[in-house]
């Protein structure tokens, strides 16, 4: 397959930004991966703030830069990682660089919270993108006009990309090799990184599972106690109605007022949490887990599964599995809990 050299990326690097989400990009186009023929890489610069020629990143790391925001207007390809900080608008002269590039004609990929940066700049109006689950309100209230989606891993938008946190910017960046270079060389990126070349489902899979609502001052707390408790019981609104002894628009109103939800949202909610916990911390088959967790069958749950978490129960069991020991120790534990 022939490939044409992909030009100049720069990395932008900030005061204050992570060590990790600089150091990503760093390491896999500082330089190829054997196997790929050098002529054909990226011309790889660092760049940080104007004249200073270094940034210190968080503590106590500080990274020496040959380059400038200068260089990095000039690149064809602009990677922006982590903001510094969510709650500080982003540093003025990286969103002046990055705005400035992107006018030249650069192709422009955050990670992470780079997005904060991308956002201030103005080059996210009108585009689909993504950015950490955790930061999404964060972004929101900053740029209520965003067209956030986030259950993916990353977004390819043409010449803007984004990410979501972390990791996904590893992905982000195999994925801008493969699409520059080709499957032959992002395979080989991903083998010397260890990494897959491609991870199924988005980052739905990784966020943080809300913890059961159970408000103590709550009317509905007894309710809410009662079905978890019998959550393996195809239970209906109606059922939750005679258990507390309303009517079942009187619960779907208490419901909406106190949990921001139908009674029947609210279970499939609680359903998902608890295949979630059987399927990470049990070896128990997918059939046994759907009927652990009211969802009847495994067809049943896999449908729920995957458009709720993006993948199937299968590969979040995979993606998740702990080691042996914390299987047999938390299915233990977890046995207990729910007998």
């Amino acid at each position: 397959m022939e490939t044409n050299r992909p030009g100049t990326l720069a990395v932008a690097v900030a005061p204050g930004m992570p060590i990790f989400e600089v150091a990503i990009p760093y390491q896999v186009f500082y330089e190829p991966p054997i196997g790929v023929d050098p002529d054909t890489w990226y011309d790889f610069q660092l760049c940080g703030p104007r004249e200073a020629h270094h940034a210190t990143l968080r503590d106590p790391f500080v990274a020496l830069t040959a380059h400038d925001y200068d260089d990095l207007v000039r690149a064809d390809t602009v990677i922006v990682p982590s903001t510094p900080s969510v709650r500080e608008d982003p540093p003025a002269d990286l969103v002046e660089a990055v705005r400035a590039a992107y006018e030249r004609g650069a192709r422009i990929a955050s990670l992470c919270t780079g997005a904060f940066v991308l956002a201030a700049a103005g080059l996210l109006d009108g585009r689909r993108m993504t950015t950490h689950w955790r930061h999404i309100e964060a972004l929101r209230t900053r740029h209520p006009h965003l067209d956030i989606d986030p259950g993916v891993l990353y977004i390819d938008d043409g010449r803007i990309l984004t990410s979501a946190g972390t990791m996904a910017g590893m992905d982000l960046c195999i994925h801008l090799i493969r699409k520059d270079l080709g499957s032959q060389a992002a395979n080989a990126a991903a083998r010397y990184l260890v990494v897959s070349p491609h991870r199924a489902g988005g980052q739905a899979q990784y966020v943080q599972s809300p913890v059961p609502a159970r408000p103590s001052d709550s009317g509905l707390a007894a309710t809410l106690e009662w079905a978890l408790a019998n959550l393996e019981r195809p239970l209906t609104v109606s059922d939750l109605a005679a258990y507390a002894n309303l009517g079942d628009r009187t619960l779907a109103r208490r419901f909406h007022a106190e949990l921001g939800a139908t009674p029947l949202q609210w279970l499939l909610t609680q359903r998902l949490i608890r295949a979630r916990e059987l399927l990470e911390l049990t070896e128990l088959p997918v059939d046994v887990v759907a009927d652990r967790c009211g969802l009847g069958t495994a067809a049943n749950l896999r449908t729920h599964f995957n458009r709720e978490v993006g993948i199937s129960p299968s590969e979040y069991r995979r993606a998740h599995r702990p080691t042996r020991h914390e299987v047999i120790t938390e299915s233990h534990s977890l046995a207990a809990e729910l007998n």
